[in-house]
């Protein structure tokens, strides 16, 4: 496995589409480049804000191949949890070979009160198939949306079982009490996804945040993860909160349009929908002077 563990601002990075409805490369390619150089120490690629569960195994594999070829791997990591074994397999095999820095997996979704077991398995199979080319694995946490939380005693567990390959977790849960006791296994590096934990993460609390909303804002979370800059981290999460008060994912989509000067990046696969154009330019102008403060702040 890679010797350099991931860490500090990365931010989950939405994915462009083209009118035919297939991931735009060249549009993904330029915004990602675009927050490495503003500041994110990493990109969380085909995540929930990539739609990456409404993409094919194809299309997420052309994203991947992207991302691979145009930017450093030691700082990628990838989604590749799906609600069905071989592709989970598929995927991240996939990952390890292009030399992502990590895979981000949500657990087996669609079946609800799957025992500890069966999520185990999962894991086992995924863990065997990449044995060869041992791509660090990250848990995902989002039992709003998974509906499988990922208890201590199941971590636990998977990590006697498959010893040394599950280094981290993402929490999109939004209980810092969870993440904190997370946070407490040895060796284990816990991402919560609000920004507004970056100086405590500085500190050492956490490994850093996996952020939809850094996309806005990575040269403030930047400053607020490597310098304490408590006035930009202030204006990063006012920013988070100004466009999470909507639909989040179509709001990050809406603002990355209107920051690199292109309506292409508004664009979502269904069942997501885009804001209207009236509540696109109110979101923006909203925005975009906290942008511009957040800026100046560092």
């Amino acid at each position: 496995m890679t010797s350099k563990r991931l860490h500090g601002v990365i931010a989950a990075i939405p994915t462009p589409f083209g009118a035919d409805g297939e991931p735009d490369i060249d549009l993904f390619v330029a915004f990602a480049s675009r927050l490495l150089d503003e500041g994110c120490d990493g990109l969380n690629v085909c995540g929930t804000t990539g739609e990456a569960t409404s993409m094919s195994v194809a299309q997420r594999k052309a994203v991947m191949d992207a991302a691979a070829a145009a930017l450093p791997g030691s700082r990628l990591m990838v989604g590749t949890g799906t609600s069905a074994v071989a592709d989970t397999v598929e995927l991240t095999r996939y990952a390890a070979e292009l030399g992502f820095a990590g895979a981000l997996l949500l657990p087996p979704f669609y079946y609800k009160g799957v025992e500890n077991e069966g999520v185990i398995a999962v894991f086992e199979k995924v863990a065997n198939a990449t044995q060869d080319t041992p791509i660090p694995l990250y848990l995902y946490n989002f039992p709003a949306l998974s509906g499988v939380p990922f208890t201590r005693p199941l971590v636990e567990a998977m990590r006697s079982r498959i010893p040394g390959r599950i280094v981290g977790l993402k929490d999109s849960s939004g209980d810092l009490d969870y993440a904190d006791n997370m946070a407490s296994i040895e060796s284990f590096d816990v991402f919560p996804s609000n920004e507004a934990i970056l100086i405590d993460a500085r500190a050492g609390r956490f490994a850093g945040c996996i952020s939809a909303t850094a996309n806005l804002s990575p040269r403030a979370c930047a400053a607020a993860y490597r310098e304490g800059a408590t006035r930009a981290l202030a204006i990063a999460v006012e920013i988070r909160r100004t466009v999470s008060a909507g639909p989040l994912i179509p709001g990050v989509k809406a603002v990355v349009a209107d920051l690199m000067g292109d309506p292409a990046y508004r664009r979502l696969l269904p069942p997501l929908v885009s804001l209207g154009d009236e509540a696109a330019t109110s979101l923006t102008q909203a925005v975009s002077g906290l942008i511009e403060e957040s800026k100046a702040a560092v």
